[in-house]
């Protein structure tokens, strides 16, 4: 006799609130490890990466002069104008960025998914909760908490 096949459960496709504030706590872990500013700041930052101009300063009476080279301005904050003007410098200090972040990135992504796991199970009455008595009466059963 044939096997039957077992019917799939099948789950409505929702959003999930805490799923998307879960996933951009991510983003911001890794866009501060990478570019040293938030998501908005990446998106909104100045574009002032470059080399700053050499000049020449010096003391004609004394016989003294200083000459200052070209040296590398605004990579404390990596915009996405920086990565558009520049691209091979910015993504050279992201890259840095990134192997001098990666221990402590590792860490806050480490707490932030072990945060949220037992937040959620903690909390799952009281998310069920607003998820049936709010939620879905105020926005459909396509959004959830």
């Amino acid at each position: 006799m044939a096997r039957r096949k077992t019917k799939r459960t099948r789950r409505r496709k929702s959003f999930k609130i805490l799923s998307c504030l879960e996933s951009l706590t991510y983003l911001e872990i890794i866009m501060r490890g990478t570019t040293g500013t938030g998501t908005v700041g990446f998106i909104s930052g100045a574009t002032d990466l470059g080399y700053s101009k050499s000049s020449t300063v010096g003391d004609g009476a004394m016989n003294i002069w200083s000459t200052t080279g070209s040296q590398l301005v605004g990579t404390s904050e990596i915009s996405l104008g920086d990565l558009v003007s520049n691209p091979s410098i910015a993504t050279e200090q992201m890259v840095g960025n990134l192997q001098s972040n990666l221990v402590p990135m590792g860490i806050a992504a480490l707490t932030t998914s072990i945060t949220f796991n037992v937040g959620k199970r903690l909390l799952r009455k009281p998310i069920n909760a607003v998820n049936n008595n709010l939620m879905k009466p105020i926005l459909g059963a396509g959004i959830r908490l």
